[in-house]
């Protein structure tokens, strides 16, 4: 699925709010297409390397930092909404990834939605990922893991090789 064409599946219907974060935007390829529609925006990068491309991409119109997504430099409620695109399978653990949707339910404000996408296994995704991180996310029960941190209204699609997930902070 082209990123092009995949964000408005995974956006479908949401409204992503005025201030918006983007947690792990890679080289920044989403970055550049979210800020057309999504003016206030900030993006967490922990590679260094890839939040220097990113920021390069995307020039001054998105604040990119250099962070981690499981410790968010943000106060409780700061993001109207939040983001993740194809990133999960790069957090070293599943603990880790749970600590993520942690720190994400924890910045989002009340009635934010946290919204995003990743990969299924296959042997191409295994063998592309050879020598990379990954640790596949299991769509049939990232529902539960999203509830267990306290997100509300879950939703989990799976479509070909990929899911999109979303969830709301209630309170």
């Amino acid at each position: 699925m082209a990123l092009e064409n995949g964000l408005p599946w995974v956006l479908d219907g949401i409204d992503l709010g005025d201030l918006l974060l983007e947690v792990g935007p890679g080289p920044g390829l989403a970055t550049g297409i979210l800020h057309r529609d999504h003016p206030r925006m900030v993006s967490v990068e922990i590679d260094g390397d890839l939040a220097i491309e990113s920021k390069r991409r995307v020039r001054e119109e998105v604040r990119v930092l250099r962070g981690d997504g499981t410790c968010l430099p943000f106060c409780e409620g700061a993001f109207s909404a939040a983001v993740c695109f194809t990133m999960l399978h790069h957090v070293p653990s599943q603990r880790l990834q749970d600590q993520l949707l942690r720190e994400v339910h924890r910045v989002l404000q009340p009635g934010g939605v946290f919204a995003g996408s990743d990969s299924r296994w296959s042997r191409l995704f295994g063998l592309f990922h050879m020598f990379d991180t990954m640790v596949v996310v299991d769509p049939d029960g990232f529902g539960e893991r999203l509830e267990n941190v306290g997100f509300a209204d879950v939703q989990v699609d799976k479509i070909d090789g990929a899911f999109r997930f979303r969830g709301t902070r209630v309170q």
